[in-house]
């Protein structure tokens, strides 16, 4: 871990802020939204359109980069998250936030596309796993500490929205002074999505069901925090809650993972989350109990992503494995893009509590199709847990660089496993 940090610490400090500013905007967007009167369906438009950019960018950036180098393009598309931020206050409306808020995705996709990138390249075969861990919890500590910076000002001013951008701004320093150019990124072209159902029906869908979920964490908990008259102080709390307990959760669940039949745990892990949406959506009068359902969510929803990407490798070979993600990453981001669209309709038609009982349909829904698909296809006798491949923790936050370096790892360490079994 010291020679990981040592090397490549630059770069964590530099995406630490960068997430820290990305995680407060989403944050102070959903308040702000409350205190000029947009409705949810509004809201929910804002919202998705992150994700429709997240989408675009994770598509053109590495052509970008082909053409001009990582540095111009990572110093391009953060001087555009950086000047979206200050605008934001000056142009109140739906439809500027909402073209702001494509923009910002596509553009923190390719930062993350640029800066992961980075990482790989310094990473070795042994440091890879490790780096991988620290990335992980360097951008949900971002996230989370960004939220205890919402109760620092007021929503209805502007310094909450210059915060962010600086901080946007000073993460290049530390990246772009450190680091060296490396080479040009290649488009995993994925596989059809007819040939990845096929290989994993049950990753393919549970993909699509939480890219809803992460969606609803990430951008509408906010708009439902406001909705429900919950203090900025709360809804910082809340968020905060979701991706402290998917960080905790995280490296248990990947140690279960590699001991026992991964579809069990899948099922397990979205009952919890379906059953703490739930509480959140019933008992959610009480604050203590909404934390308690949104930690139970966001505990189980972040770790099941990495989970189901594991899952489905075990099913792959190794060419295919770069292919898969690829997939997966789009099958995800579609749900994202209609998550908040479906939430935000479904709040405005059935009240506040719609958000959570959507949340705890979605979870409940994967761990029902995961029983489904255990009746269907039983375990094989000729496949046990040695077959498996390790479980590599992966955030949805991050860009497809990031799961194309958890797939080095899934097929640098079976390797690994093979050698030592022929030696044996």
């Amino acid at each position: 871990m010291i020679p990981v940090l040592r090397n490549s610490w630059p770069l964590f400090l530099g995406m630490f802020m960068l997430m820290m500013g990305n995680g407060l905007q989403s944050t102070l967007l959903g308040v702000r939204g409350g205190l000029e009167n947009f409705s949810t369906l509004q809201m929910s438009i804002v919202m998705s359109g992150y994700f429709a950019g997240f989408l675009l960018g994770s598509r053109i950036t590495p052509e970008l980069i082909r053409r001009v180098g990582h540095v111009r393009v990572f110093a391009a598309l953060g001087s555009t998250v950086s000047a979206v931020l200050i605008l934001y206050p000056v142009l109140v409306d739906v439809w500027a936030w909402s073209i702001g808020r494509v923009l910002i995705g596509l553009c923190i996709s390719g930062v993350y596309i640029t800066a992961e990138s980075w990482l790989n390249h310094s990473a070795t075969n042994e440091t890879r796993g490790q780096a991988l861990s620290v990335y992980m919890i360097v951008q949900m500590g971002g996230i989370i500490l960004a939220q205890y910076v919402l109760t620092l000002g007021d929503a209805a001013g502007y310094v909450l929205f210059i915060i962010p951008s600086v901080l946007v701004s000073l993460s290049f320093a530390p990246i772009l002074l450190s680091v060296s150019p490396t080479p040009a990124t290649e488009t995993t072209k994925p596989m059809r999505l007819r040939n990845l159902v096929e290989a994993s029906p049950l990753a393919a869908v549970g993909m699509f069901l939480l890219g809803g979920v992460f969606a609803a964490q990430f951008g509408m908990v906010a708009v439902y925090g406001s909705e429900a008259g919950l203090s900025v102080g709360q809804i910082s709390l809340l968020v905060s809650v979701i991706f402290t307990a998917s960080l905790v959760a995280q490296f248990p669940i990947g140690w279960l993972s590699d001991r026992m039949d991964r579809r069990i745990l899948i099922v397990w892990a979205a009952t919890i989350g379906g059953i703490g949406g739930l509480i959140a959506a019933f008992l959610g009068n009480s604050f203590i109990l909404l934390l308690v359902g949104a930690a139970m969510v966001g505990g189980m929803s972040n770790p099941l992503y990495a989970l189901l990407i594991a899952y489905a490798n075990d099913f792959l070979e190794h060419d295919d494995m770069p292919a898969a993600s690829a997939g997966f990453i789009f099958i995800n981001g579609i749900g994202a893009i209609l998550g908040p669209i479906v939430m935000g309709y479904a709040m405005g038609q059935l009240g506040i509590y719609a958000f959570w009982l959507l949340v705890a349909f979605l979870m409940l829904g994967l761990a029902g199709y995961g029983l489904l698909r255990m009746i269907q296809r039983p375990t094989q006798d000729d496949f046990s847990v040695e077959d498996m491949t390790s479980y590599a923790p992966v955030s949805p936050a991050g860009s497809p660089v990031a799961v194309e370096v958890a797939q080095e790892l899934y097929i640098e360490t079976e390797l690994e496993e093979q050698q030592s079994d022929d030696q044996g």
